[in-house]
């Protein structure tokens, strides 16, 4: 049973992700960035993939540049506490398409 998808593109990666055969899993970790003084979370990010087999984490984006600046300081703390993910930003997942031959889809 596929997960249900938080957007159309982290679908459609999941697709690329078992046409080329690497496994995956989606949203399977949270991460706490920050806490309140009492211990409650103040601040978390959940990377969309996880690839077992490459232990890697995979954020999918298609926000415009501009607007990826809340989630890349999400990122930074991540960094900060030894957890990278890779990030595919529109360019990338376009070119990624490209090269596994999904079609282009402006709406995603």
């Amino acid at each position: 049973m596929k997960p249900d998808f938080a957007h159309p593109v982290e679908r459609e990666l999941a697709l690329i992700f078992d046409e080329i055969g690497i496994p995956w899993e989606y949203e399977p970790t949270t991460f706490v960035l920050e806490r309140h003084p009492d211990g409650r979370v103040a601040e978390a990010f959940t990377p969309d993939f996880y690839l077992p087999e490459q232990d890697m984490y995979v954020e999918v984006t298609t926000m415009r540049q501009k607007l990826t600046n809340r989630k890349n300081q999400k990122l930074r703390k991540l960094r900060e506490q030894g957890v990278f993910v890779t990030v595919l930003y529109r360019r990338d997942f376009e070119r990624l398409r490209e090269r596994h031959g999904f079609p282009f889809d402006a709406a995603a």
